[in-house]
């Protein structure tokens, strides 16, 4: 259904260098940049490689992180990959918003992790195989 998502950020590069750290534990990397030192409407873009993006960071002085109950849940391909997500998010500056574990109340296998990136928007990893 959703082609990608955007998001606001107030610094590019330090949220370029923590979606960098973050993202790449789940196999995800930037597939483009459009960064010009000092100019504005600069922005990068998430995806598998190869492939398109499917987060794009968009700097903006007026960005403001969504309010409660939004989030986004990157699928990640195993549970090592959630923790590892989870400790290079938090590493990178983001703020844990849950460690990495089984979350039985959304089902038997669905194993995540929660984390604030630096802008305030929160963000998980999740992966719903068996262990």
């Amino acid at each position: 259904m959703l082609h990608h998502l955007s998001l606001g950020v107030h610094d590019i590069d330090r949220a370029a260098a923590f979606y960098d750290a973050a993202l790449a534990p789940l196999g995800y990397t930037r597939v483009w940049s459009d960064l010009r030192p000092g100019e504005a409407g600069q922005a990068v873009g998430y995806g598998l490689p190869g492939g398109g993006d499917k987060l794009a960071i968009k700097a903006d002085d007026d960005a403001r992180a969504p309010g409660a109950g939004f989030h986004i849940a990157f699928a990640a391909p195993n549970r090592p990959a959630v923790d590892a997500f989870h400790a290079a998010a938090t590493a990178a500056g983001g703020r844990d918003n849950g460690p990495p574990g089984l979350r039985l109340h959304y089902g038997p296998t669905y194993y995540a992790a929660f984390v604030v990136d630096p802008d305030g928007h929160h963000i998980e990893a999740v992966f719903k195989g068996p262990g």
